[in-house]
């Protein structure tokens, strides 16, 4: 008699088309909700409430992760777990509560109604500080910084021992995006200067292309082991390439001329205007941050898209109206 699998990677691909998902009413939830009803695939999506509008296909199912509440209901008949809802900010207890003993409780219901594929999205934030120059996935090992991260590292391990596919992608640009290209529309105003001549090479997706991936790894066929991958670009962009393509957009200033600036002074400048941007995070925009991703789009036959600078222009109206930079 044939055993069962151990782990939901190898069950094989997908038969049926019921995905359950949470985090759908997200910035990168939102993108892979109208990616799977773009696939004509039947989704269970988790909300603590129901949006005014949704896709075609999508039952929302009441809950709240960081309570454990709704969890078996959503994994109920599904063929898929999609979970990428995070909590992102917060302190100890909240991240942990999400990220931690929600993503458990998650695996578990997942596990116990027998879903037979998982894809969990996590963060190459994990890593920490850096800088880092093209590694592979755990090549340093991770030493996170912030709750947030060190919740989610901990989350990763849940999602593996259910035998998800874990995904790790840097920085995501793109409609609804709050954190990348506003960060940077108030650091060059802090630091008016070339940050080390703008060299920096980052890994960066955008929503759009990291919604197709996941899309890809729950739905359809292919060799992807279960475990970690890094998921943004596989060609990294240089922080001054990106101020560029931003200002040539007029979401940004032009960026700075004259001689590069050393980090060092960087800080120093970034300390004497205060913002909402920490030391820290300014590090992830303006020192090497890249992970090589070549290999999950490869692996998944999911080709990775013209390039988070080349999408910019599809993302240019949204980013004026929330910068204030539209009429």
């Amino acid at each position: 008699m044939a055993t069962e699998p151990r782990t939901a990677a190898e069950r094989g691909p997908v038969t049926r088309t019921v995905v359950a998902l949470t985090g759908a009413t997200g910035f990168i939830g939102s993108g892979v909700l109208a990616a799977l009803a773009g696939r004509g695939v039947r989704v269970r999506a988790l909300s603590r409430r129901v949006p005014e509008s949704t896709a075609p296909g999508t039952v929302w199912v009441p809950g709240d992760l960081a309570a454990g509440a709704g969890l078996t209901e959503l994994c109920e008949g599904a063929d898929v777990l999609v979970h990428l809802a995070a909590r992102v900010d917060g302190c100890a207890e909240e991240c942990e509560a999400a990220n931690v003993r929600g993503t458990a409780a998650l695996m578990a219901a997942a596990t116990g109604a027998g879903v037979g594929r998982i894809v969990h999205l996590s963060t190459t934030a994990v890593y920490g500080e850096g800088p880092h120059a093209g590694i592979t996935v755990d090549e340093v090992p991770p030493a996170p910084l912030s709750e947030a991260s060190r919740t989610r590292l901990l989350g990763e391990r849940h999602a593996l021992d259910a035998g998800a596919y874990v995904l790790r992608p840097g920085l995501v640009t793109g409609p609804g995006d709050r954190w990348v290209v506003p960060a940077l529309a108030e650091l060059v105003r802090r630091v008016p200067v070339r940050w080390a001549g703008g060299s920096a090479r980052l890994s960066i997706v955008d929503r759009t292309d990291l919604a197709r991936l996941v899309t890809a790894l729950a739905l359809d066929e292919h060799a992807v082991p279960a475990g970690v991958h890094h998921a943004s670009h596989p060609e990294p962009v240089r922080a001054g390439d990106l101020l560029a393509a931003l200002a040539a957009l007029d979401l940004l200033p032009a960026p700075a001329a004259g001689p590069a600036v050393d980090w060092e002074e960087c800080l120093r400048l970034l300390a004497a205007a205060p913002g909402r941007v920490s030391e820290r995070q300014f590090g992830l925009i303006a020192r090497d941050h890249w992970y090589r991703s070549e290999e999950i789009w490869r692996l998944a036959a999911c080709p990775p898209g013209p390039g988070p600078l080349a999408r910019l222009p599809e993302a240019a109206d949204w980013y004026r109206t929330a910068l204030g930079r539209s009429g």
